[in-house]
Parts: C-alpha cells; sequence; structure tokens
C-alpha cells in the first residue's frame, strides 16, 4: 500500500478502511488531505476488496474544506481546489466497492458533501450534519449538489441557507443516513452493514453500482432505456449465469469474486 500522511489505509479480510487521520485539524480537507483521499479510494477500487469504509479519527468526522487553502488565494486556486473535491466526490461512486460512510461525529460543509456522496451511511446518534455556509461568507455550492440529490431540494436549500446542525436521526428520516445507531454499536453496525451490502456477485455489484448512479437522475423513459440494456448485456455475464442455474438447480453459487 502507498505512503500517506492525513489518511490510515487499512484492510481486513474482504474490506478495507480509509480513515481521515488529521484530528487537530478536524479532517479539513486541504487539498493535501484530497489528493491522499483520491490515491487511497483508487487504489482500493482497483483491488480485490468486496467493499470499504470511510471513517474519521478524531472529535470531528470532517470540517469541510480548509480555509488555510482558500484565503487569499486566487479564482484559479480556488476553483482548481473545488474541481480536486468534486474528483474525490465522483470516484467515490465510480469505484466498483459499496463505500459504507461511518460517520461518528459532526461532519459539516464538504464533509457533509462525503457523506451524502457514500454509498450507504451508518451514523452514530451523537453525529451531526451541516453546512454552515449560508450564516457565513462562503456558501456551500458544491456540498449542496451532493446533499440535494439525498434529501430534496427544500430540505437540502433549508440546510444551506441556515446552517443549522441537523441531528443523526433527522438525518436519517431525510435520506441523508441510512441507519443511527448508539453511540457504542456503531462499529458493530458499520460491519453488519457491509456485510449485508456486499452478499452476491462482485462483478454484478460493480456493475449494478455503476448503472444505479448513471440512471437515477435521468427522467423515466430515458432511465429504462438505459437500465434495460444493461441489464440484458448483464444477464450474459459468468456470475449471472451461474447465479441462475445455481437457482434452478437448487444449489449454492460459485462466484467468480465475491461471498
Amino acid at each position: 500500500m502507498a505512503e500517506y500522511t492525513h489518511v490510515l489505509l487499512e484492510r481486513s479480510g474482504d474490506f478495507a478502511t480509509v480513515t481521515m487521520n488529521d484530528p487537530a485539524k478536524r479532517n479539513a480537507l486541504s487539498r493535501a488531505h484530497l489528493h491522499e483521499l483520491i490515491r487511497a479510494f483508487e487504489e482500493v477500487g482497483a483491488s480485490d476488496a468486496l467493499g470499504v469504509v470511510l471513517a474519521a479519527n478524531g472529535p470531528v468526522f470532517s470540517a469541510g474544506h480548509d480555509f488555510a487553502d482558500v484565503a487569499g488565494s486566487d479564482h484559479a486556486t480556488v476553483r482548481s481546489l473545488l474541481w480536486t473535491c468534486t474528483e474525490l466526490m465522483n470516484l467515490m461512486q465510480q469505484i466498483p466497492q459499496p463505500v459504507v460512510a461511518r460517520v461518528h461525529a459532526l461532519a459539516t460543509a464538504a464533509g457533509c458533501q462525503l457523506v451524502a456522496s457514500a454509498d450507504v451511511v451508518v451514523a452514530a446518534q451523537s453525529a451531526g450534519f451541516c453546512l454552515p455556509g449560508g450564516k457565513g461568507g462562503w456558501f456551500c455550492h458544491t456540498p449542496s449538489v451532493a446533499v440535494a440529490r439525498s434529501i430534496g431540494r427544500k430540505r437540502a436549500f433549508e440546510m444551506a441557507l441556515s446552517g443549522d446542525v441537523v441531528d443523526a436521526q433527522t438525518a436519517a428520516d431525510w435520506g441523508l443516513v441510512n441507519r443511527v445507531v448508539p453511540d457504542a454499536q456503531l462499529d458493530s453496525a458499520v460491519q453488519d452493514m457491509l456485510e449485508r451490502i456486499t452478499r452476491g456477485s462482485a462483478e454484478s455489484k460493480g456493475l449494478g453500482k455503476q448503472a444505479f448512479y448513471a440512471q437515477v437522475d435521468l427522467d423515466q423513459p430515458k432511465a429504462y432505456a438505459y437500465a434495460v440494456e444493461v441489464m440484458a448485456a448483464a444477464s450474459q455475464l459468468p456470475d449471472a449465469v451461474e447465479g441462475m442455474s445455481a437457482f434452478l438447480a437448487k444449489r449454492k453459487p460459485t462466484w467468480q469474486r465475491g461471498r
């Protein structure tokens, strides 16, 4: 594995964990930190891991962009930084493995964007979520892209305008979080989620993830037109053939890669 300064990349069995590890700076997403997260997810994406957890060390999940990288910077520099952040958010949805965000504490601004960009989110009861730019001087434009696609326009815009912290249960009710658990149960809940969402063929799941994000924002006729073609082609893949044969023969399937 590559060497990292701001990030820990670990592997345990079938699963990898990418941990933001700059607690003194509240896991602020500096340019260097973003580049390391991109490298880590690229490394996981190219591996045989079946799933990946995005976690964080310290009292905050992530405080969002590091203002030290922004203050005094010119337009082109800030624009480049934001595109680097966007590259990370897209990458999390492009790698074949399901990405589970393990949110133990406050996720704010681009930190909240990370949560919204993960495939699945498990949060501790003490976690919180906010887009604070609305009550400051730099509106949360790019974080709002991901958050609005998770919880809808009205709720996302309320978050963006008010800057208020949304508690974990409300975030779950709104669709930003999949599951909220007592703090002490967070790790076991993340493990349970990983095991449930990585059952079956890894090949099938990777294609399913790619196709899901490709169709989800299309209008319904275009979404069906796309999904029909992908699903028909996918029926010819070795694991699809094996899965159907095993079902008909009432035996356990043997995947090329999977659990």
